[in-house]
């Protein structure tokens, strides 16, 4: 799983496949829970999204254009677009339904 930066973001969202983007932080406890649901999803879910994570601290603007302002954020996106917004810990299975239904 990718950790893009704000110009291999905007190049991978275009694409034509669903892609998941996990919005987190290193020190962020509810993001740290995420992480082995997002990597196994990953693997899961390679053939129908493509899943990749942002750190906000490091990717500042990219937080503020898409209002992340809590962590853990999964955003959905199709064509380049969002159509999907889940804020804070969720369990694989919801994570599976979001793109499950989006796809």
């Amino acid at each position: 799983m990718r950790e893009l930066n704000y110009q291999q973001f905007h190049e991978v969202i275009k694409k034509d496949q669903l892609v998941l983007v996990d919005f987190y932080a290193s020190w962020c406890g509810p993001c740290k829970m995420m992480a082995p649901i997002i990597e196994e999803l990953a693997v899961q879910l390679e053939d129908q999204v493509t899943v990749v994570k942002v750190n906000v601290d490091e990717e500042h603007q990219l937080a503020m254009e898409y209002r992340v302002s809590s962590i853990p954020t999964l955003i959905l996106f199709k064509n380049g677009s969002p159509v999907e917004v889940a804020i804070g810990y969720r369990p694989k299975d919801a994570v599976l339904r979001m793109v499950k239904q989006r796809s």
